[in-house]
């Protein structure tokens, strides 16, 4: 299965360049479907019918669905939803308040992955396309296989085996007091059982054979900075962008003396994205006179945006990380496109190499060959921050 997801800063377009690629996917025969992980979802306005939980027929081989996060809760999580509003009605909220908020804040993301992998294991369609949350929270949702690995292997994972053994023990005491029961193996047992399927998505997630991030920008400076910073981010968790589109660039053909202004800025920010995303291709969609709603406008922008092409085709491949042996040292190489050295932060706990740009962190897991060493230095080399591994002894 081809694995495509849409994401950008909210309000670039996205939306509407998923629903055009499943379109033109679904023109060439391909099973196509177009799913949505937003919260804020806007793909039934896009293909301006009605979608629901399960995919529906938009068009011959082409379906839609946006992720309900209740109903996936209820059909995957029935038990811990089940505890989680039992706690809240003990501690005095109604049924109601208490079933909205036994969706736990980060769920919609978790949902979103295990959706992910269940239609990837089906394989009833040859392309599924995210519509993916604004970059923010779909970072989030790229991140969770590895992040939560680091959580199950050192929390939850012994955690488990203690709730399950004290249960019975204390579960006397507990519940008079406490109004509700402890935890048993069911709920104990769920979110592990999510982790087993996140931690195998994340095989799919990072072969760039199969998944590639398809940033949506637009020629304004604010929204740029925001997709410069996706792209190194993706980088960071591994996962290839193949793809730039630079939505609503003012035509030509407008002269209006109003829109002068941003056509000159336009033009400075068009050659700023060509530049700072090379090597990474960029294609170019003009800002239409009318709103992309409906299936006769999402033809329009198919043809603009891909003509003769396949778009379920790989864009770019890149290796975005790698471990190279030099002699007697080895040096790990990082894909970080646009990065100042000056921002990336590092250290090294047991086999763990951490990696911090901003606000974004990422826990490397280091080979056999460089768990025993320690970073020895790093320098930025093109758009790769190459980290030297040397003996403790010697740094």
């Amino acid at each position: 299965m081809r694995l495509i997801l849409m994401t950008g800063k909210g309000g670039v377009g996205k939306t509407s360049v998923a629903a055009a690629t499943g379109l033109r996917c679904a023109e060439l025969g391909y099973k196509t479907l177009v799913l949505s992980t937003d919260p804020a979802h806007s793909l039934a306005d896009s293909f301006d019918m009605e979608l629901g939980h399960d995919p529906r027929p938009v068009r011959n081989n082409l379906w839609g669905a946006e992720l309900d996060a209740l109903i996936e809760l209820e059909s995957n999580w029935g038990a811990v939803k089940r505890y989680i509003t039992q706690v809240l009605q003990a501690r005095g909220l109604d049924g109601v308040q208490a079933e909205e908020l036994a969706i736990l804040p980060g769920m919609d993301e978790i949902f979103g992955l295990v959706r992910m992998k269940r239609h990837y294991d089906e394989g009833e369609y040859d392309v599924l396309i995210i519509d993916s949350a604004p970059t923010g929270t779909a970072l989030r949702l790229l991140s969770l296989p590895e992040v939560s690995g680091w959580y199950m292997r050192r929390f939850y994972k012994p955690l488990q085996g203690i709730s399950v053994a004290l249960r019975p023990l204390v579960e006397p005491i507990f519940k008079p007091i406490a109004g509700f029961s402890l935890p048993d193996k069911e709920v104990m047992d769920a979110p592990y059982e999510f982790y087993e399927q996140i931690e195998a998505l994340e095989k799919v997630l990072t072969d760039n054979t199969q998944t590639s991030v398809r940033l949506v920008t637009n020629p304004e400076k604010m929204v740029i900075k925001e997709s410069l910073r996706a792209h190194a981010y993706l980088s960071l968790y591994n996962v290839s962008t193949d793809l730039v589109v630079a939505n609503r660039i003012i035509p030509e053909s407008v002269t209006d003396p109003f829109f002068q202004r941003w056509k000159e800025n336009q033009k400075q920010y068009r050659h700023e994205i060509h530049e700072n995303f090379r090597p990474l291709p960029v294609k170019e969609v003009p800002l239409y006179s009318e709103e992309m709603c409906g299936l006769e406008a999402l033809d329009r922008l198919k043809e603009t945006l891909y003509a003769d092409e396949d778009p379920a085709q790989v864009y770019y491949k890149e290796t975005t990380v790698r471990v190279v042996q030099e002699k007697n040292q080895y040096s790990l190489e990082l894909y970080l496109p646009g990065v100042p050295k000056a921002n990336v932060q590092l250290s090294k706990t047991g086999d763990e190499l951490n990696i911090r740009i901003g606000n974004h962190r990422r826990n490397l897991v280091l080979p056999q060959a460089l768990a025993a060493l320690q970073p020895a230095g790093a320098k930025m080399e093109d758009d790769y921050l190459k980290i030297r591994f040397a003996d403790a002894a010697r740094v």
